[in-house]
């Protein structure tokens, strides 16, 4: 078991019921009130909660980031990647995956599951090396979206997209040096988007495999985007063009 922290990420992981959770532990005193939604959600389900202090709390996790709130919880409940294609060919929608090349800050992970959440992409693919996991830290900076997410580890990126493409979709990889910008490129079918990692961007073998590379088009003397911040453009330009595929193929 491991400890779950925050006020989002503990209600998210109780409304997905995606993961076995042992115990929820909530601050007595200020914010007893709103803290309650997660009591009731939790009684619901049938886990045990405990009211103890803040400071309780804080000895528990090892820090004051918990909004006074906590929970044991089994590990986060990665897929396989087969399992996630093979879901994925299942839906209505086309296959839309996000997949991260050695993206370590967990803060990032966080930002970025919570905007495939919200986009309603169908997935996370990332290596099992120099990459951040999906952490307590990275839930809580996901706001709980994390819980909902599906993530796929896998040993080898290339030979993750070598499969993907096997399965028809298109790869496309984010740098600032793209073949076309976000708006020019066809972002509405099925689809893996690649973002690289913090510090080197695409690895070049990486690059190498993706169909494409799309940029985001930049005024100004900085000289490229935070990787979540440049996530969420490519993610919801390809949702604009996909509702628009969508209507026009209504």
């Amino acid at each position: 078991m491991e400890l779950l922290f925050g006020y989002h990420p503990v209600l998210e992981a109780l409304r997905a019921q995606r993961r076995r959770i042992s115990g929820v532990y909530l601050g007595k005193g200020k914010g007893a009130v709103r803290r309650q939604a997660i009591a009731e959600s939790a009684r619901r389900a049938g886990v045990a909660v405990e009211w103890i202090t803040g400071h309780q709390i804080t000895a528990m996790v090892g820090h004051q980031r918990h909004q006074d709130v906590c929970a044991k919880v089994s590990p986060y409940p990665a897929v396989a990647l087969e399992t996630l294609l093979d879901d994925t060919a299942k839906s209505n929608c086309p296959a839309w995956l996000l997949l991260l090349d050695q993206v370590v800050d967990p803060q990032n992970l966080g930002a970025m599951a919570r905007t495939a959440h919200c986009a309603g992409m169908q997935g996370i693919v990332i290596p099992k090396d120099r990459s951040a996991p999906p952490s307590a830290a990275a839930s809580k900076a996901s706001a709980g979206a994390l819980e909902h997410m599906r993530v796929a580890y896998v040993t080898n990126l290339v030979d993750a997209m070598v499969r993907i493409k096997e399965k028809g979709m298109w790869v496309a990889g984010a740098d600032r040096d793209g073949d076309h910008t976000i708006f020019e490129a066809d972002l509405s079918g099925p689809l893996a988007v690649v973002i690289g990692g913090e510090e080197k961007g695409l690895r070049p073998l990486v690059r190498k495999h993706c169909d494409f590379i799309v940029s985001i088009p930049q005024t100004g003397p900085v000289g490229s985007l935070n990787a979540s911040a440049a996530a969420a453009i490519i993610v919801y330009e390809s949702f604009r063009q996909r509702l628009v595929a969508l209507r026009h193929g209504a």
